[in-house]
């Protein structure tokens, strides 16, 4: 898997006439390599993927981390550096890029610390941006990634039944997070297990529950604190950080009350923002552009009277955000095996209320992978 996607960017590396390309991006050094779980930017430690377009590959890591490298990395060659050694991380990549016409890099992701020291040692009319060429590759996924896509929805689908279970009047929120997490992980666990075979990736989730309850519910992406949940407290249930397995992310949001209503204009706002999504999935299709799935989205919002909304969804897989966004001047045509996380969405000053879902786009519309009732009688616990 990672040797066929390495020769198809090299491929396009040809294409585009780019002769050595330096990948920094985290998730385009695992999508191509198979590396992860190292220590990077945050602890001061570059880690430099140099891939020659008719020659070899060279993983630039810390010393640290080089028997994880060795396992994990599918590169011809591993060079390790170790804190205050030499040049570290930059000792190779001078002869790397020597001779060479045209160097490709991720402006956006690059670290200021690398990028530094790319702009001494290359002249800059021989930059170029390989970042298009990755996000390009990663739209459409691969029958492997599909299935990890629908086993994520597995656990996504886990947690909010978990999370749904949990809440309830005099419960905290933490509370809520910690039902969330450990169901993840056990339906995580389960499918690892079940069907692949890398004994070292993680069932774990490991991201902060964004979740909001009562007045905090117009924070769209508050964590779970000490709050007691009391009855009529609207709840936000969001999975759109949790649900990482085997590294694939989706989106997936609910919004529940506990006991009844107390405030019936937040009944007609979650029933638009169910009805946004749904406008939206009816436009979501191969064929289509993706902005025109935002536009069906949005028109049911304003036609109601509220405000424009943020972008209908984004593409995931490998990173959060990926190509292309459901949003306007997004004119990429949607293709079948493309995963997308869909939103149905309205704010007000004292209230907003939020469904999401994941699917993936089939040959003549879109299969769901995550799946939970959001009928308004199914959603009041």
């Amino acid at each position: 898997m990672f040797a066929k996607r390495m020769q198809s960017f090299r491929s396009r590396m040809q294409e585009a006439d780019i002769d050595v390309a330096l990948i920094t991006d985290e998730d385009n050094m695992y999508y191509l390599t198979g590396y992860y779980d190292y220590l990077h930017m945050e602890f001061g430690r570059p880690t430099v993927l140099v891939i020659h377009r008719d020659g070899e590959s060279l993983l630039i890591t810390p010393t640290i981390d080089l028997n994880t490298a060795q396992a994990a990395a599918k590169v011809d060659r591993i060079a390790a550096w170790n804190d205050g050694m030499g040049d570290e991380w930059r000792a190779e990549l001078p002869d790397a890029v020597k001779g060479v016409n045209s160097v490709g890099i991720e402006p956006d992701s690059m670290p200021p610390m690398v990028r530094r020291y790319v702009d001494v040692i290359i002249p800059s009319n021989q930059l170029v941006s390989a970042a298009s060429l990755l996000s390009d590759m990663r739209m459409v996924k691969s029958f492997e990634e599909l299935q990890l896509a629908r086993h994520a929805g597995e656990v996504a689908t886990a947690m909010m039944e978990a999370g749904r279970q949990a809440i309830g009047h005099g419960v905290p929120e933490y509370e809520v997070a910690l039902a969330t997490s450990q169901a993840g992980t056990r339906k995580a666990a389960a499918l690892l297990a079940a069907h692949y075979t890398d004994a070292e990736m993680s069932p774990n989730t490991h991201f902060l529950q964004i979740m909001a309850s009562g007045d905090a519910i117009i924070k769209t992406h508050h964590r779970a604190t000490t709050r007691i949940m009391q009855q009529g407290d609207p709840v936000f249930l969001c999975f759109c950080g949790m649900t990482n397995f085997h590294r694939f992310k989706l989106g997936f949001d609910r919004t529940f009350w506990i006991g009844d209503i107390k405030d019936k204009q937040q009944e007609r706002v979650y029933e638009v923002a169910v009805a946004s999504q749904a406008a939206a999935l009816d436009a979501l299709r191969p064929g289509v552009t993706a902005e025109s799935v935002h536009a069906a989205y949005a028109e049911v919002i304003e036609s109601n009277g509220y405000e424009y909304p943020f972008r209908c969804g984004r593409a995931t897989g490998f990173s959060f955000l990926e190509k292309p966004q459901l949003v306007t001047g997004d004119k990429t045509v949607l293709r079948p095996g493309m995963v997308f996380a869909v939103d149905g969405s309205v704010s007000i000053d004292s209230f907003r209320a939020q469904v999401g879902d994941s699917f993936i786009i089939t040959e003549d519309g879109w299969e769901a992978i995550t799946e939970h009732p959001k009928s308004l009688d199914a959603v009041i616990i």
